[in-house]
């Protein structure tokens, strides 16, 4: 039924849910948006495998998130009382925010399953093991982390890895300039 006497109301009755279910669709389609990225941690690090986490924020955080303010550089993960908590990772202050902002750098929570975290505590056991986020991100507008199980590298390993990567990219080159006939 529309509603044609009132000026500017013609609407029908499924315009509105039809722009509601459009806008559900638009944010699932949306995927997966970067926040941050720990790039450092593949370097120092042999990721051994990695796991997707939830994260417990207050409001002002997931706010200052989606400004990109945030920074894992020197970010963390431990394990106590069977619970998964990200440690050091730093969430700016909001900058609207008022005396209810968050602490930059507190501890926050990781929503794991129970399985999941018994897999990882009996994995970090092992020595040398650390937990390491590697990225941070919205996902269907939820904030996840990806976390990564690695092993410290030596500098020697570091420096192979490097010597490697810069014989490929040689490679590459090599191949590019034979396929386009210039060698």
């Amino acid at each position: 039924m529309a509603r044609a006497d009132y000026p500017g109301r013609a609407m029908s009755p499924h315009s509105r849910a039809d722009k509601r279910a459009d806008r559900k669709a638009d944010r699932r389609s949306s995927g997966r948006s970067p926040i941050a990225a720990n790039r450092k941690a593949r370097h120092d690090y042999a990721i051994l495998d990695t796991f997707e986490a939830g994260i417990a924020l207050t409001g002002t955080e997931v706010k200052s998130l989606r400004a990109g303010r945030a920074s894992l550089v020197d970010g963390f993960a431990t394990i106590s009382d069977d619970e998964v908590w990200l440690r050091n990772v730093h969430i700016a202050e909001y900058a609207e925010g008022t005396w209810t902002n968050h602490a930059p750098r507190r501890a926050r929570k990781l929503l794991l399953h129970r399985g999941e975290i018994d897999r990882l505590t009996a994995r970090l056991r092992e020595s040398g093991l650390a937990l390491v986020p590697l990225s941070m991100y919205f996902l269907d507008g939820k904030v996840k982390v990806e976390l990564a199980l690695g092993r410290g590298k030596r500098e020697y390993d570091k420096r192979q890895t490097l010597a490697k990567r810069d014989a490929d990219r040689e490679i590459q080159v090599a191949v590019g300039r034979r396929a386009k006939g210039m060698d």
